[in-house]
């Protein structure tokens, strides 16, 4: 079996080859041209993108998925767990995971919650 290490050098190589998936006709209408990332899938029967024409964005297709073991972890190979206070912060396994503060938190228990972690060792991806 293969290090958590190498998948993820080679999520990080599949990733750099993925093209930037843009949605259809976001150069033409100016009511899509804030959202031209989010993607669509054309339909059209006669659709030159579903048809894989050469002047056209390309479509999204197998291939440029992460492997299995490494999909959903960071760069540093732990999983991100959504923390809201200091008790689902005694459930982090400081090896595997890494703890995020939600956005609701206020700054009093977030300070807590940065204290506790500082206490127990636990890495936390958004300190600041």
């Amino acid at each position: 079996m293969t290090s958590i290490r190498s998948l993820l050098e080679k999520r990080k190589k599949i990733k750099r080859k993925k093209p930037k998936y843009l949605r259809l006709f976001w150069w033409k209408k100016i009511r899509i041209r804030n959202r031209m990332d989010s993607w669509r899938r054309p339909k059209g029967m006669d659709n030159k993108t579903r048809k894989k024409w050469k002047s056209r964005p390309p479509m999204v297709e197998v291939g440029y998925g992460s492997p299995r073991e490494v999909k959903g972890l960071l760069s540093n190979g732990k999983r991100p767990v959504l923390v809201h206070n200091v008790e689902e912060l005694l459930k982090i396994d400081k090896e595997k995971e890494i703890a995020v503060i939600a956005s609701t938190v206020g700054k009093r228990k977030r300070l807590q919650i940065i204290q506790k972690a500082e206490e127990l060792g636990i890495e936390i991806f958004n300190k600041d």
